[in-house]
């Protein structure tokens, strides 16, 4: 193209006279025409499709290549989330396999550098249509956003070993995953349509889609997709066991496929065929069937080993997590409760890290929601910067997100920090600048985070003129980047904590803990 699309549509809004127009020119890609809308500086696209609808046949298999249409497509609505228990903005259906981009870009050759969200939601809900996730004040710090929908729940996870059976590569559960990388394929042959630098992009989530980010790092079916990794209370480095607790969440393909055949029977069908003809609105939600596993090929063994062996794509990360998660997660009501929970999951380092993570007499304090805290998101963040860091070539930067009132003595928050899930309103800036709750410091948070993020994304690097330098990480130099009231450096929180809690992780991958977990 001699003039590209959006050249065409950039002039298209210039020669309105009011500097808006409604409709940029179409661009070209995989499948044929599109059509987005400008809203303020950016060019803005929903509901593109990156695969075929996995439905019919093609439910519980890999993603395929989207379906090529005639004429120009309207991208301009954000296409239904994955089926789930939830109700995302734009709805549901088994047909959910679009990707959103809002782009600054004013010609294909910008060369804009690429950040690709992936949501969370426990791999059993989430949608790129929630509010939280729209991309436009990221865009306009200079980067090209995507993001990218995924199958959660059974659609997504679902492993059988009739279905490993159908499968070329004899693997089934991972649907999910795939369709994560499908996206960034996506991503790699057809964002330069929009202005975007195809050699540099970044992939970026949060809880589950941190995990994901984490996963993504480690699977060899992503190699080349990315040049840099946020997680945000992500990582996945806990050894698998069948009974999965968080921080140890995932089986092994022959325990996820006996237990997909329990779940065919709980469905009251003897084979994925007579399966594959319940409307997805209908399938049984089952606990425990929405989660990656380790199948040999998309993940091909435990993360930690993965990188001990140096098999994992080795770019800069970006990752951390938020100062009180535990407190998100159904956290113990009495001692007694810390206790009988801390002894069951833990065994024979339960006495260990009760010491470590002490409990009240009368209270469950911070100091032992932590426990949980790191267990699914302290330790697997450290765990991974550090092994970042002295096995691979790239940088790590780690950071602790700890942005809460000092609530006064008497109150029902005292004691408490940053929830799970607070720190995404603060990278995406969208917090209400006019609520009386937001503060000062929280806009200056919000604004340093998401100018750290979007610097990561331009250079593997946060750092950058108007914020604090940000070192990297390194065991010699386990320096943290705090977001609480200012951005600037501390310590790894809760260090000592830790390594009891590595010493329980350690134990766990060796026959004896191995043993114990089954």
């Amino acid at each position: 193209m001699k003039k590209t699309a959006l050249l065409l549509a950039m002039f298209a809004m210039l020669s309105n006279g009011s500097g808006f127009a409604q409709q940029p020119s179409a661009v070209k890609v995989d499948g044929g025409l599109l059509q987005g809308t400008f809203e303020d500086s950016l060019t803005v696209y929903r509901g593109i499709p990156f695969a075929a609808p996995p439905v019919g046949d093609l439910r519980w298999r890999a993603p395929q290549p989207p379906t090529k249409w005639e004429g120009v497509k309207q991208a301009t609505k954000f296409a239904p989330g994955p089926i789930q228990g939830g109700n995302p903005p734009s709805g549901k259906s088994e047909d959910c396999l679009y990707l959103n981009i809002w782009t600054p870009a004013k010609s294909t050759g910008d060369r804009i550098p690429v950040l690709v969200w992936i949501y969370g939601g426990g791999f059993g809900a989430g949608a790129t249509s929630e509010k939280n996730y729209s991309g436009e004040n990221l865009a306009k710090k200079g980067v090209v956003l995507v993001s990218i929908a995924y199958r959660v729940g059974q659609l997504g996870f679902l492993a059988n070993a009739e279905l490993s059976k159908e499968s070329p590569n004899h693997v089934s559960g991972n649907y999910g995953l795939m369709d994560m990388i499908s996206g960034l394929q996506w991503v790699k042959k057809n964002i330069a349509a929009f202005g975007g630098d195809p050699t540099k992009v970044t992939i970026f989530g949060e809880s589950a889609g941190g995990i994901a980010v984490s996963m993504l790092c480690a699977s060899p079916l992503a190699k080349g997709l990315f040049q840099g990794a946020i997680s945000q209370s992500g990582g996945n480095f806990g050894p698998p066991r069948p009974t999965t607790f968080p921080g140890e969440n995932q089986k092994r393909l022959a325990d996820a496929e006996r237990d997909g055949q329990t779940y065919l029977k709980n469905a009251g069908v003897s084979s994925i065929t007579e399966l594959r003809k319940i409307p997805a609105d209908k399938l049984p939600a089952v606990r425990g069937m929405s989660w990656p596993i380790i199948d040999g090929w998309v993940i091909p063994d435990d993360q930690y080993k993965l990188y001990e062996e140096g098999r994992f794509n080795d770019t800069p990360i970006l990752v951390g997590y938020n100062s009180d998660e535990g407190a998100s997660f159904s956290p113990p009501k009495t001692p007694e409760d810390y206790i009988t929970g801390v002894k069951t999951r833990y065994g024979k380092f339960a006495d260990e890290l009760i010491i470590a993570y002490p409990v009240g007499s009368d209270a469950v304090p911070k100091t032992a929601r932590d426990l949980a805290r790191d267990a699914a998101f302290g330790w697997q963040t450290w765990i991974w910067a550090r092994l970042q860091t002295k096995i691979g070539k790239s940088k790590a930067f780690y950071y602790y997100f700890d942005q809460h009132p000092d609530y006064p003595e008497g109150s029902p928050r005292v004691g408490y920090g940053s929830p799970h899930g607070q720190d995404v309103n603060y990278v995406f800036k969208h917090l209400d600048a006019s609520n009386p709750q937001t503060t000062k410091t929280d806009l200056e948070i919000s604004e340093a985070m998401a100018t750290y993020w979007t610097n990561f994304a331009k250079r593997g690097n946060p750092s950058g003129e108007g914020v604090p330098v940000w070192p990297a990480f390194s065991d010699a130099n386990p320096v943290v980047m705090y977001f609480s009231q200012t951005p600037h450096t501390g310590p790894v929180p809760s260090a000592e904590s830790l390594k009891s809690l590595d010493a329980y992780f350690a134990w766990r991958r060796t026959p004896e803990g191995e043993a114990w977990a089954k």
